[in-house]
């Protein structure tokens, strides 16, 4: 056990190398109106269900390289582009949600929902 605790601080202090946090909400504040509503709440729950302390380690690695995927300055569909800019972001927000769902409560939503709010106004 104590082999598999030391291999996920590795993992994590690797991923952690790429992720952080203020870069998230750089480019997240950045390009929230450009990505859309959609986009961001998806993104959204997945940081705060990251940040919930019953959220196992495993799911926080899938969430953290989908974060990762969406902090990338390049992309293969650039995020610039009209309309299918940020499609292949959500695409890979969309699978990380499906992988970690359980771990997504109502008060993950509610809270990415608030915070979205403040960005674009009540839906």
């Amino acid at each position: 056990m104590a082999n598999e605790i030391q291999k996920i601080e590795v993992i994590e202090v690797n991923v952690n190398e790429r992720y952080s946090e203020a870069d998230f909400w750089r480019k997240l504040g950045r390009s929230a109106r450009q990505a859309g509503r959609e986009v961001v709440e998806k993104a959204l729950w997945l940081y705060y269900a990251m940040q919930r302390p019953e959220t196992p380690a495993w799911a926080k690695r899938t969430i953290i390289g989908a974060l990762v995927y969406f902090l990338l300055p390049f992309d293969p569909v650039a995020d610039l582009a009209p309309l299918v800019g940020f499609t292949d972001d959500l695409s890979v927000l969309l699978v990380a949600v499906s992988t970690v769902v359980a771990y997504i409560t109502p008060a993950v939503k509610e809270q990415a929902r608030q915070k979205a709010n403040e960005w674009f106004g009540e839906p």
